[in-house]
């Protein structure tokens, strides 16, 4: 590949917009969700995916459903997406657009598989 064309390529990536964003994965057998934010949404499903495939996913309930039920008892959804070439602080934005759906859709104990907070008294876990 010459020169140019390998630096338009370049500046065609840094050109293409990411998306950060809420997603939900829901059991279709039992009805609990996980809500997490990510960063970057790109393939983020695919990469769910295999880390659950592997044994690895940071949620153990999850995973241990999806042992039990098999990748087709569950769906992904993204919640809410933004883009991300304007946001400075990406960790601050990720907790400002978690929080509000955590608490609406309260995913915890028999209805989800998110650990609750110990230190917010603003969301409910009964």
């Amino acid at each position: 590949m010459d020169k140019n064309k390998r630096k338009q390529l370049i500046e065609e990536y840094k050109e293409l917009k990411t998306y950060m964003g809420v997603i939900q994965i829901r059991n279709q057998t039992n009805g609990k969700i996980y809500i997490n934010c990510y960063p970057n949404l790109k393939n983020k499903w695919l990469t769910i995916r295999m880390q659950l495939d592997l044994g690895t996913f940071a949620s153990a309930q999850l995973q241990q459903d999806w042992k039990v039920f098999g990748e087709q008892a569950f769906t992904y959804e993204v919640l809410e997406q933004k883009a991300t070439d304007k946001i400075t602080d990406i960790r601050w934005e990720q907790k400002q657009m978690l929080k509000p759906w955590l608490q609406k859709l309260q995913p915890y104990g028999e209805c989800g598989y998110n650990k609750p907070p110990q230190d917010d008294p603003s969301v409910q876990t009964d």
